[in-house]
């Protein structure tokens, strides 16, 4: 019990490092290619349009940091 409760600390620490140190992950829908890719004639690719969830930059926010961010907001908001 102790061990299953220090190995999930241990996730949820490894994950608050990786959200402070890189905000940014990969987008999973368009794989970082910023949107849907084609094949034109020539079998070059090319991007068809821009993907839905990250704009077209192929990087979202991670949710840890998206929490990270609102609780700061709603302790600042608390303490003015």
């Amino acid at each position: 019990m102790v061990l299953a409760s220090l190995a999930a600390l241990l996730t949820l620490a490894g994950y608050a490092l990786l959200c402070a140190v890189s905000p940014f992950g990969t987008c999973r829908t368009c794989r970082g290619l910023g949107g849907k890719v084609v094949l034109d004639r020539k079998k070059r690719p090319k991007r068809a349009e821009p993907c839905r969830r990250c704009k077209g930059h192929g990087k979202r926010l991670r949710t840890g940091r998206r929490l990270t961010n609102h609780s700061r907001v709603i302790h600042r908001d608390g303490t003015r």
